[in-house]
């Protein structure tokens, strides 16, 4: 059982848990991620570890209340334990010093991007980060991204806050009025890694994206995140989950991102259910 020794609400329906796992605090690194399960009924999700604290013991993870075990999930309190939690999983994202980098990460994005952003920065790069949402009320992390950047842009849809558009609006304004970018590292949304991949392409510039597809296993076994990057097939738990954006197929990801839209609705709205029998019964 591990232990959820903090909560915090970040944004509407984006909850942070600070976790005991020290196994696991001891070797996370940078863009890895840990499959958990609520219960021993509960489905296995994977969520990136957002921070780490080897000394401490404990990893933080930050979701979104999407689904319906991210629903479930989100219910837990400080002092509830959670049944597995597996990792570190994944590749680590390869840190070393590149020169100039732009870190953007948006909506729950933002908080896979923040440790990757951090590091780089202690590499001796130059970070620039953009980080997006739809309003200033699902903003978070801000005053931790700008501690690890050398300059923070900030966008929303609504223009609430920062910057009204997409974080590719900022983007471009970069490519086009800026030299020397050595790299893009985005998390997301699939379409808006997607548009900053098209965006980054005619300019050449090395740019890496965090797939988060299906998974069940998280060691390759069960086949269920496997991506066409470069014409090939490979699978997000062990092959990434960072991936060359100029070479992943847009067009499968997005469709396999769709795969299971209708049963996920009906999932969420037999928990609805659930939730309202439990409660008359009360």
């Amino acid at each position: 059982m591990y232990k959820i020794v903090a909560k915090k609400v970040l944004a509407p329906a984006i909850k942070q848990f600070q976790i005991q796992a020290p196994e696991i605090a001891a070797r996370a690194r940078p863009g890895q991620f840990v499959v958990l399960r609520i219960d021993e009924k509960g489905e296995r999700i994977p969520l990136t570890i957002a921070d780490y604290d080897p000394k401490g013991g404990t990893v933080i993870l930050v979701f979104q209340e999407a689904g319906r075990t991210t629903m479930e999930l989100g219910r837990l309190e400080e002092g509830d334990s959670i049944l597995d939690l597996v990792g570190p999983l994944g590749k680590p994202s390869e840190i070393r010093r590149y020169g100039k980098v732009i870190c953007i990460g948006g909506g729950v994005g933002i908080a896979a991007i923040y440790p990757i952003a951090r590091a780089l920065k202690e590499a001796g790069n130059e970070v620039v980060s953009i980080i997006g949402a739809r309003c200033r009320d699902h903003l978070f992390l801000v005053e931790k991204m700008g501690e690890v950047s050398d300059a923070l842009e900030i966008t929303t849809d609504d223009g609430s806050a920062g910057r009204k558009g997409f974080v590719t609006g900022v983007l471009q304004d970069l490519l086009v009025g800026e030299e020397g970018i050595d790299l893009v590292v985005a998390i997301g949304p699939p379409a808006m890694m997607r548009a900053v991949a098209e965006l980054t392409r005619p300019y050449r510039v090395r740019t890496v994206v965090s797939l988060n597809p299906i998974m069940v296993d998280g060691i390759g076994m069960c086949g269920a995140c496997r991506v066409a990057v470069g014409g090939k097939t490979r699978f997000a738990c062990v092959d990434g989950p960072e991936f060359n954006a100029h070479l992943v197929d847009w067009p499968v990801v997005m469709q396999r991102a769709r795969m299971f839209r209708e049963e996920e609705k009906r999932a969420v709205e037999d928990y609805f259910l659930g939730s309202e029998c439990r409660c008359r019964k009360r």
